[in-house]
């Protein structure tokens, strides 16, 4: 069962599939634009905030190491150091009592230079055998000769973290050398800081600018994180956290951006900022729903539009489509009256476009097939009326110029063909010649097996416009025997020679009953045929009569043919003419 789709519902659906193609092209490059463009921002102000507040913690720390150091290099302190790393074990408690208030009296005037901002909690100063010389918050007779912070102190100075109830203290180590020491002495000692991490935790826990989801921490080398989370409580020392970005810091030494899990495994889009020589990495995150929660937003707002335009471009179809097929319909309706007989209908449709044009040449169509069908009838009634006679002959005559052409060996040719290359010669050779005739106001009068008969009516041949436009024709003929053969060859088909001739005198009419072109008779009828016979291949011949007439155009030569039983019998000249100075080719 075959399913018909009217024009109307075509139309429509067409401009559906364009307006859905269309718009899915768009909003898909739309989305993908905006998609790639905000996370280039979102990617932008992480990469920005991340270097902003890594160099600030970077500058904290080593200003912090840069302040211990000052302390580690004071003179007095150097001394004091010195003079208590000489002092026997059982001296020592008694030293430290008396060294403790000059101890204080260079801390104090060292915060009262840098100021008390610092955060100072307790400061140890430690000699080389690891005993404690002085410490801020008291006396104390620990042992540090294992201690790590300690041990590395000797080597370099360093920031490090540690426990503090729920939080974190920062401790900054410093060595300390003999005052006169040069370079590559080892140290007498080593100053550990405790300090409070206020101006620390301001630059991690300040959100601005990082939505809802975004929060900046700190993770040391130990894969442990050091600042408080947005989302968790008691973190300090107790998450872990071994994400991307931690990865390529203290393995590669590289900071990172992109799109990873975070340590609640959510997915976040991030950058790091790499201080491995501090034994830290920053990290700004913010979860990657939010980074595409205007994407999403867009991709709504485009599916919305598009649903909205598809609708509206619907509607604009359903209209446009009714407003052509409306006269569409009307014309088909026409064709079927007219199919069914009716020839008096006509469509009048006025729409300004080329509907209106199909119109018009529809009803002029219709016209003309009531023109004809009237005629068709004129002409039974005519046949019926002669009872058979099918020719009527004019009882006037008049001078016609008779020309005949002809296929020379056609027998010989044709012999060799399939019927349907035999068709296809003719076919040719005819068409071609009567182009010819055509294009220089000839008639064909018709064709008789392969020889083709044409005239030029009713001429006056003194005219001598007229009398060379004849002579023309026929020349013209003869000379494109060139172009005919390139014709013939490209299909195949072989060589052909003819030949030309005319005659001018006096004609009959016959009229057909049964077709608009009229015949002609007469002894110039009969005349041309037989000096056609006479004729040199690809050649023209003429008649005495028009000879006389014709001998004063100066642009051909006429050459006599020497046809001795034609002049005998009959007294008739026959001549060749060809162009002055050239053959029948038009070669010289």
């Amino acid at each position: 069962m075959s399913i018909s789709i009217n024009l109307d519902k075509k139309l429509i659906f067409l401009v559906m599939i364009a307006s859905v193609i269309a718009l899915s092209i768009t909003g898909f490059l739309s989305f993908n634009y905006a998609d790639q463009i905000l996370k280039e921002r979102a990617g932008e102000q992480l990469l920005g905030e991340s270097t902003v507040r890594g160099n600030t913690l970077r500058l904290l720390f080593e200003s912090r190491i840069e302040q211990n150091n000052i302390l580690a290099s004071d003179p007095m302190i150097q001394l004091l150091t010195s003079e208590m790393n000489n002092v026997s074990e059982n001296e020592l408690q008694a030293i430290k009592e008396i060294n403790r208030r000059d101890f204080l009296i260079q801390i104090q005037a060292f915060q009262d230079l840098i100021g008390f901002s610092i955060g100072f909690e307790d400061i140890k100063i430690i000699g080389k055998n690891g005993k404690v010389f002085f410490s801020l918050v008291g006396n104390s007779n620990e042992d540090y000769h294992e201690n790590p912070f300690y041990k590395r102190g000797l080597k370099e100075s360093f920031v490090e973290f540690e426990r503090s109830g729920n939080g974190k203290k920062m401790v900054v180590v410093s060595p300390v050398f003999a005052k006169d020491s040069k370079k590559g002495d080892e140290p007498i000692g080593v100053i550990i800081s405790r300090m409070r991490t206020a101006s620390i935790d301001n630059v991690l826990t300040n959100r601005s600018g990082l939505g809802e989801t975004g929060e900046v921490y700190i993770v040391n080398d130990k894969l442990l994180m050091l600042s408080e989370s947005r989302f968790y409580e008691n973190v300090v020392f107790n998450q872990s956290v071994n994400t991307l970005g931690v990865q390529k810091c203290f393995n590669e030494g590289q900071d990172y951006l992109g799109f990873y899990e975070d340590y609640r495994k959510v997915p976040i889009y991030g950058a790091s900022y790499c201080a491995d020589d501090l034994g830290i990495v920053m990290l700004v995150e913010i979860d990657k729903a939010e980074v595409e929660r205007p994407i999403n937003i867009l991709q709504e707002r485009i599916l919305q539009t598009g649903i909205v335009i598809t609708i509206v471009m619907g509607i604009a179809a359903y209209l446009v489509s009714k407003s052509l097929s409306r006269p569409l319909i009307k014309l088909k309706i026409a064709a079927n009256e007219i199919s069914k007989g009716d020839f008096n209908v006509r469509t009048n449709i006025k729409t300004g476009d080329e509907i209106e044009e199909l119109s018009n040449a529809f009803d002029s169509m219709a016209q003309k097939l009531q023109e004809s069908l009237i005629e068709i009838k004129q002409k039974e009634e005519v046949i019926k009326q002669l009872k058979g006679d099918m020719l009527k002959f004019s009882q006037r005559e008049q001078n016609d110029c008779v020309g005949v052409i002809d296929m020379s060996d056609s027998t010989r040719i044709t012999s060799k063909l399939s019927d349907q290359d035999i068709t296809k010669l003719y076919e040719i050779f005819l068409n071609f010649m009567a182009k010819i005739i055509q294009e220089y106001n000839g008639q064909i009068v018709k064709n008789i097996g392969d020889a083709l008969m044409f005239r030029f009516s009713n001429v006056d041949i003194k005219d001598d416009t007229v009398l060379k436009n004849i002579v023309e024709c026929c020349l013209s003929m003869i000379e494109s025997h060139s172009k005919l053969q390139e014709k013939l060859t490209a299909e195949n088909l072989p060589k052909l020679d003819y030949k030309i001739s005319l005659t001018y005198g006096s004609v009959k009419v016959a009229e057909s009953t049964t077709s608009n072109i009229s015949d002609i008779f007469g002894p110039t009828v009969n005349r041309c045929f037989k000096i056609n016979s006479l004729c040199p291949k690809n050649s023209l011949v003429i008649g005495e009569n028009l000879y006389k007439m014709a001998k004063k155009l100066t642009e051909y030569d006429f050459i006599e043919l020497c046809v001795i039983e034609l002049k005998q019998k009959y007294d008739y000249n026959v001549f060749e003419v060809r162009r002055k100075g050239l053959d029948g080719f038009g070669r010289k």
